[in-house]
């Protein structure tokens, strides 16, 4: 009997979990500081941070890599690439500055939290599944 691998069991959406909840906290964020003079909406980028994942999940199941050249990137440097901070970007608003400088359009964030929140759901109902059918298959049921 072969060892089950999380990563081939669940695939990208270990990793869509994470991102989702980074995210929820970003969004909650800008919705939080609303009425703070000069704060300025960022958003994680969903689609990078996912490629990024995906590219460090590959890179952890595969053996280590010898740097060969000083001009080849060293393994470390992709450490970095976990970091959701390195993901974020300033949103830009929909409407002119309201003259204090925030950029939160409240609207607009409460539409992509909700978003958001949803998507993270489907993914937790697809991962419940999954579980299902693994503790069916243990089970010899």
């Amino acid at each position: 009997m072969s060892a089950v691998s999380f990563d081939k069991v669940f695939g990208v959406h270990q990793h869509t979990m994470r991102i989702r909840n980074n995210r929820a906290e970003v969004l909650a964020g800008n919705l939080a500081n609303a009425d703070t003079p000069g704060f300025k909406a960022r958003d994680l980028d969903f689609n990078e941070a996912l490629v990024q994942a995906a590219h460090l999940q590959t890179v952890d199941n595969n053996p280590p890599m010898a740097k060969t050249s000083n001009g080849h990137m060293d393994i470390s440097d992709l450490e970095a690439l976990k970091d959701p901070e390195l993901l974020l970007k300033y949103r830009q608003p929909f409407q002119p500055d309201t003259g204090n400088g925030n950029t939160v359009e409240v609207n607009s964030e409460r539409m992509n939290y909700l978003s958001n929140t949803i998507e993270y759901q489907a993914t937790m109902q697809f991962l419940n599944g999954r579980i299902s059918k693994l503790r069916t298959a243990l089970r010899g049921q």
